[in-house]
């Protein structure tokens, strides 16, 4: 597998993109899928309501948020490899935590989706021939391909990861 290049998406993303090393993003998926649940465990219960400062999300905010962010980008996917041509829209994430009630929840409800929900991405993922993973399409207003999708996922929840530790769980 290769890395997504220049124009294959909009800059923005380059934030998450740049966070992955290396050509084999599926290999990338499944290792952070089993660290990322090995850290998501080793917080008590009791901690998922915490947030590090006031008006920032809370653990279990956090979590949800990796969790619908992943369902959406993961929709995005299949929907460009299998030839989707018109554009998808975008997602405003601050709405949809303050919808998700993630702190009404417990936090091994909110491990085992994010568990399930990557487990799946994967059978899907790859499944995906290298036509399918050059498709590109339109979502939030910019141009993507499946490939970069695939990188914007894994550096999306590695980007949230890095954020935990750092503020969370220092």
């Amino acid at each position: 597998m290769l890395r997504p290049k220049q124009g294959d998406y909009i800059p923005y993303y380059e934030t998450y993109i740049s966070k992955i090393e290396g050509d084999d993003v599926l290999k990338t998926l499944e290792t952070q899928l089993s660290e990322v649940v090995v850290l998501f465990k080793s917080i008590p219960e009791e901690k998922g309501s915490y947030a590090y400062a006031d008006g920032k999300w809370t653990i279990k905010e956090l979590i949800g948020h990796i969790n619908d962010t992943e369902r959406v980008f993961a929709y995005r996917a299949m929907c460009f490899a299998r030839g989707e041509k018109k554009s998808l829209p975008g997602f405003e994430h601050d709405d949809y935590v303050r919808g998700g009630d993630f702190n009404n929840r417990s936090l091994s409800d909110l491990i085992n989706e994010f568990r399930l929900l990557r487990e799946s991405d994967l059978v899907l993922f790859k499944s995906f021939n290298e036509e399918a993973l050059s498709q590109i399409g339109n979502a939030n207003q910019g141009k993507v391909t499946v490939l970069a999708i695939l990188y914007i996922i894994a550096g999306h929840t590695q980007h949230h990861i890095n954020i935990l530790k750092a503020k969370y769980l220092a």
